[in-house]
């Protein structure tokens, strides 16, 4: 059940029903013939940010709590600790937990003894069940869904599209025919409510997206492809959109990622290898791509069954497909019978003047070369899961008979894309991996791991602790703590030629300390980057945007700070920004970023205002909107944004700043951003 929102001043209730009332134009010039009332919202969770039920019942007779497996409960994408009906049944039953969690690693079929599915509806994605100690917890959606009911938004109006994130895309509509129940999401939702819906994805949900436009193209004759999406789809909101794919899928395949579970890597490896999607966020080469289905409509059905794999010459002119450096390096034991990695102990002891030419073979692999499973052939000797991986390659992926899911994708043909992504966190890019001389699933360990840190990289010695500065193409700045930069902002080469660029502060400001650059030139092949001031005690945003848009198109990029604002402005003590901004805007938990969730509602208002007069929000102030945007001033001993908050103590408040609200009217607030 959806938490209760907070209340809005009853005047500033008023306005905001007044001008959600107003007639939606885009402003790209194709009118919209209907309210805002008439849009709907379509969220794309991530991965593992779907609830699984379990559909048949399993005896665990060797559990203390005595229970019986009727419900599953996975985690979601931010918080994984946060569940403790998971935390228990893996405590207390890790065998039939992951009974009901792995899938057949070559037909993705369920345990005999236990089906899981995906749940359905926005209780799916916004609550999990509740735990046996601390009572009912939610995902990141929560707070999202809070947003849009406190802005007026209509509750059937916001639709979740859960999916089960164990499959890959051909499995997901072979098996659960997810595409063309999302086709018919699609419409029904434009016959209910009579407008087009906005999508929001988020992660490995972008990617869904993805192969839903694609499989759509087949669908639907090409004539009518682009009109069906003008009806449909009035704006696509892509959030921390993996483009390129993430090094922790690598790490998760060959080491394991316990997602802050009481497992251990091995066995969070055995699950992770078993879903035919463990492949489906491995990095790639922007450069390498593969013949499109689509052209089947025009080629009268002449087709080679297999899709050709083929990458540009710049590929083989550059280093590392791309990449900031290379994204997996092993050492291969070069003595037959030395088939682990050497403790620091055996390496004093043994006598390297007998064994020169004994020691470890390192071999280094690009983005492409994880793409194409060159990497797993190589380490076929001395890893038995890679015939499965090679095979689920070769048929979920190489295969698709829609489009191969490890390619780069062009600018979808939607009226309005807005890209946003945190960045500026310390994330992975790189692996050194060495056989432990165990077997399968523990028959790796990481020796070294590689960073990018705001525009340099870094590695961890893993034994030692030490770090060193790594020669390699790092980008202007790093990823959001999971996804590298260079993946995040692909889309930035979906911007026109023309960009205009925009630094603001997060937080609340009146204008003062923004930054414009407009009309910079830019290639679609190169990064744009925003030769701008910044303060070390400021979390911006920077916004670029289209100045000479395709016709009828518009396309923007949000990249977020860290999102990291100090919590001791209650404190009195040094300041960056308002503490009900939290650390939120890393890759799992930016959907519930309160920066962010302003910025798209600002957008959205502004599209439906038939009085606009620019393509985008204005950037010049930012005031409060809400009564949580108000504060306490404990330098000037009154609420912040005087002009906008007041003091207003009510039964209840707990300390100053809960009782700073909103004043009787936030309508002028809004015109500002016309």
């Amino acid at each position: 059940m959806i938490g209760r929102a907070p209340r809005l001043p009853f005047a500033t209730s008023i306005a905001v029903a007044v001008l959600l009332a107003a007639g939606l134009r885009t402003v790209c010039g194709a009118e919209f013939d209907g309210d805002y009332s008439k849009l709907s919202g379509i969220i794309i969770p991530g991965f593992a940010s779907t609830q699984l039920r379990a559909w048949s019942l399993l005896d665990c007779p060797y559990s203390p709590l005595d229970f019986r497996f009727s419900t599953l409960s996975t985690w979601s994408g931010s918080t994984p600790p946060s569940l403790p009906v998971v935390v228990l049944q893996l405590l207390s039953a890790v065998d039939c937990w992951l009974k009901c969690m792995m899938l057949d690693p070559y037909n993705q079929t369920d345990n005999a003894e236990c089906k899981s599915r995906p749940d359905s509806g926005l209780s799916a994605i916004t609550e999990l069940d509740p735990g046996y100690i601390t009572g009912p917890l939610s995902s990141i959606w929560k707070e999202w869904i809070k947003w849009c009911i406190q802005f007026g938004i209509e509750a059937n109006a916001i639709i979740a599209v859960p999916y089960d994130w164990r499959l890959s895309p051909s499995m997901l509509e072979e098996r659960d025919l997810y595409f063309h129940n999302l086709k018919l999401t699609f419409e029904t939702a434009l016959k209910l409510r009579g407008g087009p819906s906005l999508v929001f994805g988020h992660s490995l949900g972008n990617l869904v997206f993805r192969y839903f436009l694609e499989w759509l193209k087949l669908e639907i004759a090409p004539k009518h492809y682009n009109q069906w999406l003008d009806d449909h789809i009035h704006a696509y909101f892509a959030v921390g959109a993996p483009l390129l794919g993430s090094p922790e899928t690598v790490k998760a395949t060959l080491f394991g990622n316990t997602f802050g579970f009481p497992v251990s890597e091995g066995t969070a490896r055995l699950m992770f290898n078993s879903f035919s999607s463990s492949l489906w966020m491995m990095p790639q080469s922007k450069y390498c791509t593969s013949d499109n289905p689509y052209w089947k409509h025009f080629s009268g059905g002449f087709r080679k069954k297999n899709q050709t794999y083929h990458c540009e010459e710049q590929e083989y002119r550059t280093n590392y497909s791309g990449w900031p450096t290379n994204l997996v390096n092993i050492e291969i034991p070069s003595i037959p019978g030395f088939d682990a990695y050497p403790s620091l102990q055996d390496m004093l002891e043994t006598n390297f003047s007998a064994l020169e030419c004994g020691l470890p073979t390192q071999l280094s692999f690009s983005a492409r070369e994880v793409a194409d499973g060159t990497l797993f052939r190589a380490i076929e000797d001395y890893d038995s899961d890679t015939k499965r991986l090679l095979y689920q390659l070769q048929k979920s992926y190489h295969g698709d008979p829609v489009v191969n899911p490890l390619t780069p994708w062009d600018r979808p043909p939607i009226k309005n894309i807005f890209c946003i992504y945190g960045i500026d966190l310390k994330t992975e890019v790189g692996y050194y991996f060495a056989p432990s001389g165990k077997p399968y699933p523990d028959n790796w360990i990481i020796t070294d791991v590689i960073y990018e840190i705001e525009g340099s990289l870094y590695t961890r010695r893993v034994f030692l602790l030490s770090g060193n500065l790594v020669e390699g193409n790092p980008g202007a700045t790093s990823g959001d703590e999971t996804v590298p930069y260079n993946s995040l902002s692909l889309c930035k080469s979906w911007l026109g030629s023309k960009v205009n660029i925009t630094r603001a502060p997060q937080a609340e400001h009146d204008g003062s300390d923004v930054q414009v650059e407009l009309n910079v030139d830019h290639l679609p092949e190169d990064d744009i980057i925003a030769n701008m001031t910044r303060s070390s005690r400021v979390k911006y945003i920077t916004y670029y945007e289209d100045s000479e848009s395709i016709p009828g198109k518009r396309t923007a990029v949000w990249e977020l700070d860290k999102g990291r604002f100090m919590a001791s402005v209650h404190f009195g003590l040094e300041y960056e920004g308002n503490s009900n901004y939290p650390s939120v805007a890393n890759h799992r938990n930016i959907v519930r970023s309160p920066v962010l969730m302003r910025e798209l509602w600002l957008q959205m208002w502004h599209d439906i205002r038939p009085d606009t007069t620019s393509k985008f929000v204005t950037k010049a102030k930012r005031g409060p909107l809400r009564d949580d945007d108000c504060y306490w001033d404990y330098g000037k001993a009154r609420c912040a944004w005087a002009e906008y908050c007041e003091y207003r103590y009510i039964f209840g408040d707990v300390h100053l700043g809960q009782s700073c609200r909103l004043k009787n009217s936030s309508a002028e607030t809004l015109l500002n951003y016309l």
